[in-house]
């Protein structure tokens, strides 16, 4: 059984209110003047990665294809806007019968993209694409930032282990969309366990200070623990004195003791004097476990300490100082009729400030040099040279309204890890600087795709 159709009861029986009301009041207006029907073309991309940012992550692409198919004016959603009166009677009536039946292509989830990537097109008629514009966009910013702060953090820990543990950090409902990022970027587990239910991923969690506290003495609270789940548990071991407490446990568990766990103090030098004595105790298999706090940075610091995971909350679930990408949606091409075989037009604003996009339906590329390494992403539009044909990046997700891209959260963990590595070296340094690869225009010709 696949958990992620069981939903939760948290979940809401649509997604058409997480829009802008703006998006509405064009519609309105869109089918007032007789162009709401319009074939168009919108995309996601971005202008710049976050500063120092060497590469972007892509993730909740999933998710965007269950708020696509859950996007319904129902009656109730119908009647709020009735009440409000957001729109017009002939609006609502259209809203009533909402269904995408359009196209969506985008890179697929856990893919790394670059400044100028068309992370995701949207194809249909102006007025079913123009809805969607929010929730996708929200989706794509909050799991893409957390998923590329979770790649990093992967990185930096060398293969060791990371457990996502930030859903007190942040929004309950941003929390298990976080560990479904986290897992995408790397993370090996959650304690979450809504994020375990609805997107299967593995959860992890033995017990708190509070734990400690309730028991008269350390020791009986070891021996409950380890009473109630088994000599291989974690036991906590700064609540009081830690080389008292890894004494304490050992004796306790003895040397099958799963592992301990560390949450404060200087971690780097604890963990030192922590595995010379669980070793001098016999407990040579005992793992330690690192939280309190960690980003990326404390995560590479540790890279010489004897530490065999990490947990990770506040920093990973905002983003490590980063908790969006700065994604935007825009119409790049629209057909001058509502005549099915109209053909497009490139769009594109034009302003001052760095807000210019580029207009005209676009693929995008990646070239590799001789030794298979990424060296540019290319972005065009028109025909796609033949050098390139079989290296492009977007993907259907959707044909007709029908999704046709779902796909297991481990095959989208192990694309990531693949596009990583398929990257230059520097890709992974953690000191600031720009994207590790270019990205190179190639206009032609739109026609009429």
């Amino acid at each position: 059984m696949n958990t992620a159709d069981l939903g939760l009861p948290v979940d809401v029986p649509s997604t058409a209110l997480f829009t802008d009301q703006y998006e509405l009041t064009m519609l309105q207006a869109a089918l007032k003047a007789g162009t709401a029907e319009r074939r168009s073309v919108f995309e996601v991309f971005t202008r710049r990665l976050p500063n120092g940012r060497r590469y972007g992550v892509v993730a909740g692409t999933g998710r965007v294809l269950d708020a696509v198919e859950n996007f319904r004016f129902d009656a109730g959603v119908l009647g709020f806007l009735r009440e409000r009166g957001i729109v017009d009677e002939p609006t609502l009536e259209w809203l009533a019968s909402y269904r995408f039946s359009g196209d969506i292509w985008g890179y697929p989830e856990g893919e790394v993209y670059f400044p100028g990537s068309p992370i995701m097109r949207v194809e249909g008629s102006f007025a079913e694409c123009v809805l969607l514009e929010t929730v996708i966009l929200s989706i794509l910013n909050h799991d893409s930032a957390i998923a590329a702060a979770a790649s990093r953090m992967s990185s930096a820990a060398g293969g060791r282990p990371l457990i996502e543990m930030g859903a007190r950090r942040t929004h309950e409902l941003s929390a298990v969309a976080a560990s479904r990022a986290a897992y995408v970027g790397g993370f090996a587990s959650t304690s979450d366990l809504a994020a375990g239910f609805r997107y299967n991923i593995p959860t992890v969690g033995t017990s708190a200070h509070a734990f400690t506290l309730l028991h008269d003495n350390e020791r009986d609270a070891f021996q409950a623990q380890v009473n109630s789940l088994g000599r291989n548990t974690t036991l906590l071991v700064d609540t009081y004195d830690v080389a008292t407490a890894v004494r304490t446990a050992v004796e306790v568990a003895g040397p099958e003791l799963g592992a301990v766990r560390i949450d404060s103090g200087d971690l780097l030098l604890v963990a030192h004097r922590v595995r010379q004595q669980l070793d001098e105790l016999g407990a040579r298999d005992t793992k330690i476990i690192v939280t309190s706090d960690l980003d990326e940075y404390a995560i590479a610091s540790l890279a010489a300490a004897p530490v065999d995971a990490y947990g990770v909350g506040t920093q990973l679930v905002t983003g490590s100082g980063h908790p969006t990408c700065s994604m935007v949606y825009k119409l790049v091409a629209r057909a001058e009729s509502a005549d099915p075989k109209a053909p497009l037009v490139p769009v594109a604003k034009k302003s001052s400030g760095g807000k210019t996009s580029i207009g005209g339906r676009k693929w995008a590329a990646r070239r590799l040099d001789e030794d298979g390494i990424a060296e540019a992403e290319v972005v065009g539009t028109g025909a796609v040279p033949a050098e390139l044909a079989d290296r492009q990046l977007l993907v259907e997700l959707v044909k007709g309204g029908d999704v046709v891209a779902r796909e297991p959260l481990d095959v989208v963990r192990d694309r990531h890890t693949a596009a990583r590595d398929g990257l230059p070296l520097s890709a992974t340094q953690l000191s600031r600087g720009e994207p590790v690869l270019p990205t190179e225009y190639v206009h032609g010709r739109s026609g009429s795709q």
